[in-house]
């Protein structure tokens, strides 16, 4: 399984900026997307699990929204109101069904204040 990540990138506090990330092809108990800041672990931003539900971190909840294209084995991270704390890297990241892990190469986002 290969992950392809794409849309980070440099922005202003309060903007807006969307990832994504294509999966080659798995059938996964989940993906989702982490965020690894210089000096701090890396932590879950939100999942999207087979069936359709999701959870977020309590930091991004009501600005970040993850959501999935079945038809283009996709996951998105929409991520509105973003603050300088948002700033990090971005990985996808895919369960799959027996339970293996797959990690995207991360995608950098910047939030200027």
């Amino acid at each position: 399984v290969q992950l392809v990540e794409s849309g980070g990138g440099l922005v202003q506090a309060g903007g807006s900026l969307r990832l994504s990330c294509a999966a080659s092809g798995s059938i996964y108990q989940y993906m989702g997307w982490y965020r690894q800041a210089p000096g701090k672990e890396r932590e879950l931003v939100a999942r999207i699990f087979s069936g359709g539900s999701t959870n977020y971190a309590d930091s991004v909840k009501g600005r970040f929204t993850i959501s999935r294209d079945n038809a283009k084995n996709t996951v998105y991270l929409q991520m509105s109101s973003l603050k300088p704390e948002d700033t990090a890297v971005y990985y996808c990241k895919l369960k799959s069904i027996i339970g293996r892990t797959y990690w995207g190469q991360g995608t950098q986002v910047t939030v200027s204040s």
